[in-house]
């Protein structure tokens, strides 16, 4: 049995519950959730666009601490406060993962932590 590595990337936005960043089993890793939260602030960056593009980079940034990448991404989730925003998100997504995307779902749900309008996590598998 693989023992589970806790990935903590000092990249990605602190933790604001009782988490880690990642857990690493074998090959794979899976992510908690990321919002539009800017590492340096922990506050909300502006906009379904901005957030989308800020939430991918913390996954960008906790995956390069698991030893993986986007590119290695085999399924996100993406939460949606609106899914009337689906298309903007979409959009700055598919310059993410404009070749060989990962398989996706996408819900729209209630609310996020902090009021965010995005929130998305991944499972990948690790480049080593």
């Amino acid at each position: 049995m693989t023992t589970p590595q806790i990935i903590s990337s000092p990249k990605a936005p602190k933790a604001l519950g009782p988490y880690s960043h990642a857990v690493r089993v074998g090959h794979f890793i899976h992510t908690s959730g990321q919002l539009g939260l800017d590492p340096k602030t922990n506050e909300l960056v502006e906009g379904i666009e901005a957030q989308t593009r800020q939430a991918l980079q913390n996954q960008a940034n906790v995956l390069e601490a698991a030893g993986s990448s986007l590119r290695q991404v085999i399924k996100t989730t993406v939460f949606l406060q609106d899914m009337g925003e689906f298309a903007r998100m979409n959009a700055v997504y598919g310059e993410f993962f404009s070749q060989n995307p990962p398989a996706r779902s996408t819900v729209q749900v209630a609310a996020l932590p902090r009021g965010g309008r995005v929130e998305i996590e991944c499972v990948a598998v690790a480049e080593d």
